[in-house]
């Protein structure tokens, strides 16, 4: 069947959009897309880096020939060094430096792996290298800059919403980067929300970052790990067993979990505990803060979250589940923001009549 706008304009989920008498006729299908679109504004990729991808190779030369670093902004910093604000000199450009302590071999072995794999990887998800510089006693990576901060600052941030629908959009952008990387050969193997940056603060663009303990995934030489976040760590890697790409898959789903709940599925007192609860893998959606989340989500969670690596969903099956991928779904989504949106201003303005202001 095919349907007919006959409006002057049409107005949808609290937006208007003005279509002509004569526009185009809209199929089912095509309101379908066009309804995703209002319910998932921020549903394309980020901007790509400000830069063409590039081979880098560390040089021997002192960083400050070419950058001038703000050691005033600080963006980050983890068990590797700190991340800071820097501009390039010749071009004005605003990139981040990121300052890692590598006195030994062993040390600047670990960083050159870090390299050789970001000049592998070129997706708009994945943040981008622009330039090394090596010396005595460090080693600096410049690479694009982005501002929006840590995805894990949203989660415990009180004051921000964390929708469903924000969720969506965050896990199917950290797949697509997955994707990728699992196409290209690449295990990230630390994945978790500090290491998920927010392109801004008013949207839900992200690039994963930190590819200092990733490598790369050869079939015929079987892999292991003794490293990570102990939250994050998948059953395999606690046993000391062989990982491969489900490895990641397993850390999504706890990411997952956490952006949808605001709770981590397998911490315990000490990090004793938390290794214990995940080779049981004990979890379940009893909390309260699940009680409004589809089954769909839920489902999803429950297909990345198997002790059993084999049964884990790929980045590939992710990116199809209907949780990630079903529009409707999504509009429902959206539907119920709206209606939290539309309560809350009505109990606003009812206080306000209420107190006279």
């Amino acid at each position: 069947a095919v349907y007919y706008l006959k409006l002057d304009h049409v107005k949808i989920c609290n937006a208007q959009r003005f279509l002509p008498v004569s526009a185009p006729i809209l199929t089912f299908s095509t309101k379908i897309t066009y309804f995703f679109h209002l319910c998932l504004p921020d549903a394309g990729p980020p901007p790509t880096a400000p830069f063409d991808h590039r081979i880098v190779t560390p040089k021997p030369h002192q960083i400050a020939t070419y950058y001038t670093i703000n050691r005033d902004e600080v963006l980050g910093g983890g068990r590797f060094g700190q991340v800071y604000k820097c501009l390039e000199n010749s071009s004005g450009l605003t990139l981040a430096a990121k300052i890692i302590k590598a006195k030994s071999q062993k040390e600047k072995e670990v960083v050159r792996n870090e390299i050789q794999v970001m000049n592998q990887l070129n997706h708009a998800n994945l943040i981008q290298l622009y330039a090394a510089f090596e010396s005595r006693n460090d080693i600096i990576l410049v690479m694009e800059y982005v501002e929006g901060g840590e995805l894990f600052d949203r989660i415990i941030d009180e004051n921000y919403n964390l929708t469903e629908l924000d969720t969506v959009l965050f896990i199917r952008q950290i797949c697509e980067g997955l994707q990728y990387m699992h196409k290209n050969y690449i295990l990230h193997l630390d994945l978790k929300p500090e290491n998920i940056l927010c392109v801004s603060r008013a949207t839900n663009k992200i690039k994963i970052i930190d590819f200092g303990l990733a490598r790369r995934y050869k079939p015929r030489e079987k892999l292991r790990v003794n490293f990570g976040t102990p939250e994050f760590l998948a059953p395999e890697v606690i046993n000391y067993e062989f990982v491969s790409f489900p490895t990641d898959m397993w850390s999504l789903g706890v990411i997952t979990y956490m952006l949808l709940s605001g709770l981590s599925p397998f911490l315990g007192d000490d990090d004793n505990e938390t290794l214990n609860n995940i080779l049981a893998c004990q979890w379940n959606f009893e909390e309260e803060e699940f009680r409004d989340i589809s089954d769909e989500a839920k489902d999803f969670i429950t297909r990345l979250l198997v002790k059993s690596k084999s049964w884990r969903m790929s980045a590939t099956e992710s990116l199809r589940h209907a949780w990630l991928s079903d529009r409707s779904l999504h509009y429902r989504l959206n539907l119920k923001v709206k209606k939290g949106i539309c309560f809350e201003s009505l109990i606003l303005g009812l206080s306000l009549v209420c107190t006279g202001s």
